[in-house]
């Protein structure tokens, strides 16, 4: 049987790794078995993060909404309660749009809901 080097193919799989973490800090960049880890690291933070982000847009929307809501004279928890008991469909999202870019819509919704 003859003799097969696998060195070529082992460098091409820690170039293509090494590829994907050229910006990293430290050794992390350029020192195969730190980038490995560094890689499987970065894709759970990433995972991570793309749940949390979710979460603090949420948490954006909640503020701005009742930051608007103030002055109108009730307060987010209020508000949202209302919304439910009308039976208005509308998100937070749509809200918090609404209440930055058309604040005299926004009123409209909150009148109603009172």
């Amino acid at each position: 049987m003859t003799r097969v080097k696998r060195g070529l193919m082992t460098h091409k799989r820690h170039k293509n790794i090494i590829d994907k973490v050229k910006w990293f800090r430290m050794m992390n960049g350029n020192v195969f078995s730190r980038a490995k880890n560094a890689l499987a690291k970065s894709g759970q933070n990433a995972y991570i993060w793309r749940k949390q982000k979710k979460h603090d847009f949420r948490r954006l929307w909640n503020t701005r909404i009742n930051n608007a809501l103030r002055p109108l004279g009730l307060n987010y928890s209020k508000f949202i309660n209302l919304m439910y008991l009308k039976k208005v469909s509308l998100n937070r999202k749509v809200l918090s749009n609404l209440a930055i870019t058309n604040p005299a819509i926004f009123e409209n919704v909150v009148n109603f809901v009172k």
